[in-house]
């Protein structure tokens, strides 16, 4: 018969051992990861860090580091990684590095937002002004020029001010930063309590933040970074993807085979790859241009280039309709994505090159047509005039007789007298009967 005593001391030993998993586990290698927010601040880089905050916290990180370089970027990308950054369960720092790097614009914000700022050496902070992403005149810092201007600064002071008092940072000098486009060094930052630490590098950055208490969006946070690892979050294939996708020079790219991919298939149906090809590329470049700052203006402008190129093809217009189509397709393409925002332009050079390439095109083409109006006629009833033959019989009375002319004998007429074996030039054609004329000499490969 079983111990009474025994069941109970299972028990108690199993609640014993529970009670330790916790601190068991708190002995396990506490880690931060580090995700590098470098270039400019786009869709697929808020995706990135989205989804690198959502693991930090899947993993029970301690910490998450954003190593920062950045210009600025686009403002929805920027606010979806600020709102990322506020409902984050695990502490997040903001680190400006490595030296030279900088915190330009939306980088501001986002330096603004997180828990901790931070900057390294020969870094710098600021040039928050707002850009209108769209087309015109972005808002002067002194003097908005239209009431849009004013909300859309009043807005962005707001928003940062905001941040500011969010963190307990100086939010006088935030709304300088935006309205004047302020900035500041890494050692300027830290006296004016802009940012929080300055490190050389994230060993150092680790442990000048050991020992702090911050506040979460889960209460009061103590960080304890003496021993902890840091562990890389690489960008997985979706968010590479979508960083090549989403440049604006290879939406552009995309967009041009697209639409001659499609242009070609038109030519020659059957074909299926143009087609193909080119129906893929149009969606990718439609994609990219949804998330990005696109004036549809120039969108526009380009079809309607192309439109005239191929018009040229079927009306005779001597060169008009493709120079038409070449000056709308350059417009098309400089005011297609002129932001301002560095990372959100075409490239001049690319612009340039394929407009020289279809003014070549275009040229060439001229060319050929000229050369081919000017070329004697090799066929048809106008192939004979000017040419010349040999009679083969006296011509009659009233001027009619046979010439041989290309090998091909014809009936002819003359208002001169002509004797077989006389030479012949044609001056017109009636009919089948070609009216001739003598002539002293003959081409040899027309007898």
């Amino acid at each position: 018969m079983p111990h009474p005593g025994k069941p109970l001391a299972a028990v108690i030993l199993l609640f014993a051992l529970g009670l330790s998993l916790p601190s068991l586990s708190t002995n396990a290698p506490s880690t931060a990861l580090l995700l590098h927010v470098d270039g400019a601040i786009s869709p697929a880089m808020a995706d990135y860090v989205l989804h690198g905050l959502d693991a930090a916290a899947e993993q029970h990180a301690k910490l998450v580091i954003l190593e920062m370089d950045t210009p600025g970027g686009l403002d929805s990308a920027m606010r979806d990684i600020i709102k990322a950054i506020l409902a984050s369960p695990v502490p997040v720092v903001t680190y400006v590095a490595p030296s030279g790097a900088r915190a330009a614009s939306a980088g501001t914000y986002i330096l603004y937002a997180s828990h901790i700022a931070a900057m390294a050496p020969a870094t710098n902070v600021g040039a928050a002004t707002p850009v209108q992403l769209m087309g015109g005149n972005s808002p002067t810092p002194a003097e908005p020029k239209t009431a849009e201007d004013r909300k859309i600064l009043n807005d962005a002071v707001a928003y940062i001010r905001g941040l500011a008092l969010e963190r307990g940072r100086n939010p006088d000098w935030a709304v300088k930063a935006v309205r004047s486009a302020a900035s500041l060094t890494a050692d300027q930052a830290l006296k004016q309590h802009v940012i929080d630490v300055m490190a050389n590098d994230i060993p150092d950055l680790l442990a000048k933040l050991n020992g702090r208490t911050l506040v979460t969006e889960t209460g009061p946070v103590t960080l304890h970074t003496a021993a902890i690892a840091v562990q890389d979050y690489h960008r997985g294939f979706r968010v590479q993807f979508l960083t090549v996708l989403t440049d604006p020079t290879v939406a552009y790219i995309l967009l041009l085979i697209g639409i001659y991919g499609l242009v070609f298939e038109g030519y020659n149906p059957g074909g299926v790859l143009p087609g193909v090809a080119g129906a893929i590329a149009l969606l990718l470049a439609l994609y990219a241009f949804h998330v990005l700052p696109v004036n549809f203006a120039g969108l526009a402008l380009i079809v309607l280039g192309v439109i005239l190129f191929v018009t040229e093809t079927f009306v005779p217009a001597y060169g008009t309709l493709s120079i038409g189509g070449l000056v709308a397709f350059m417009v098309g393409s400089i005011i297609l994505m002129d932001t301002r925002v560095p990372g959100f332009a075409i490239s001049r050079g690319l612009i340039g090159g394929i407009s020289s390439a279809a003014a070549l095109i275009i040229v060439i083409t001229l060319w050929l047509a000229v050369r081919a109006h000017r070329r004697p006629v090799v066929s048809g009833a106008e192939e004979l005039l000017e040419d010349r033959g040999q009679a083969l019989q006296d011509f009659s009375a009233d001027g009619d007789g046979t010439v041989r002319i290309h090998s091909e004998i014809w009936n002819a007429r003359s208002k001169i007298p002509i004797r077989a074996g006389e030479f012949v030039k044609v001056i017109r054609r009636e009919g089948l009967k070609l009216i001739v004329e003598p002539t002293e000499h003959s081409d040899s490969e027309d007898t």
